[in-house]
């Protein structure tokens, strides 16, 4: 298939993050809400070309626009091709996965992210379990994945989520991965649950920026959970999103890399992007892609000097790949 996406156009079209979408391509299953993170409150469509996938935000605005071409789609740019494959159906949020969010809310007021401006709700387990279900008997169920901002304190949603991890392991014989922000003993009451992976996120290694974007949090703290978790779930099972785009140089992306995979962490290079929710917070800037292919090959090599493997990755992002260049999938 001729413009099959490889890792050079991968990068364009994340490096852009959106798309406008012929509407003969878009009944409602073929779109995705995301509920957490900087990207909450914003549909999506994932392209799937070979063995890689994209997932674009709708947005009318955007330079590219997908359209039907025979039994394929096509990503275009005026005229040109930048892109053949086919939608994919999201079960809950991507391909795949129920990946699930617990708490659309959370009290920390982190400077890059939606959530807190919108509040949304709270999931009960019941509701959980419905929409588990409903992605089980598609018969495409891969893996569940739950992630939640903190309605109440961290120690609430980490008590929440372990219950809802046993209820799971029960029902379903599937790899569980859990992302939220970490307590003490989160990782052993997450792993005595039954959860394989744990994704806790250092958002930004830079300390500057991390007092900026994050004044509720501490650095020092998600980075010794960090270790914790290693020591509990093991290597290539514990991960951290690592924003791009916050006005962290790449020397400061290079050592915040190093950090994390001499301690056994996968870092997930996530490209920012910019909330109108958050429309006054200033030099946020999406990366370009010469950018997210020079610090994506980065990540890879230090991957590798470890002897980490992200393919390896049973759950959440590291499985999905949509968002981010990822190694040993996309690099």
């Amino acid at each position: 298939m001729d413009a099959e996406l490889n890792a050079f156009i991968k990068a364009y079209l994340i490096s852009i993050g959106s798309v406008r979408v012929d509407s003969s391509l878009l009944p409602d299953q073929h779109s995705s809400m995301a509920t957490a993170g900087p990207g909450a409150g914003c549909s999506s469509v994932f392209l799937r070309s070979g063995d890689k996938r994209v997932r674009l935000a709708i947005n009318d605005s955007s330079p590219l626009c997908i359209m039907p071409e025979d039994e394929h789609v096509v990503v275009v740019k005026g005229e040109e091709v930048i892109a053949r494959g086919v939608l994919e159906l999201p079960l809950c949020h991507c391909p795949e996965q129920a990946y699930i969010t617990l708490s659309e809310k959370c009290v920390y007021d982190c400077q890059f992210c939606p959530v807190p401006k919108m509040q949304g709700g709270i999931k009960d387990s019941a509701k959980v379990h419905r929409m588990v279900a409903e992605a089980y008997a598609t018969g495409q169920l891969k893996a569940i994945s739950l992630t939640s901002g903190v309605a109440v304190s961290p120690e609430k949603e980490v008590r929440r989520a372990a219950e809802i991890v046993k209820q799971l392991t029960r029902e379903y014989d599937l790899p569980i991965g859990v992302s939220l922000y970490p307590t003490k003993t989160s990782s052993e009451e997450l792993y005595s649950a039954g959860a394989c992976e744990i994704k806790y996120n250092v958002e930004t290694m830079d300390p500057v920026l991390f007092r900026r974007f994050c004044p509720d949090l501490s650095l020092d703290s998600v980075l010794d959970s960090l270790d914790t978790a290693v020591d509990v779930f093991g290597r290539n099972r514990v991960s951290s999103n690592f924003i791009i785009g916050l006005g962290e140089s790449d020397e400061t992306v290079r050592r915040g890399i190093k950090q994390l995979t001499e301690r056994c962490i996968i870092p997930i290079l996530r490209p920012i992007s910019p909330h109108p929710l958050r429309k006054d917070v200033k030099n946020i800037t999406r990366p370009s892609a010469e950018r997210l292919l020079k610090l994506g090959n980065m990540l890879r090599n230090m991957l590798d000097r470890n002897s980490l493997c992200a393919d390896k990755a049973q759950t959440m992002c590291l499985l999905c790949t949509g968002c981010d260049l990822t190694p040993h999938r996309d690099l």
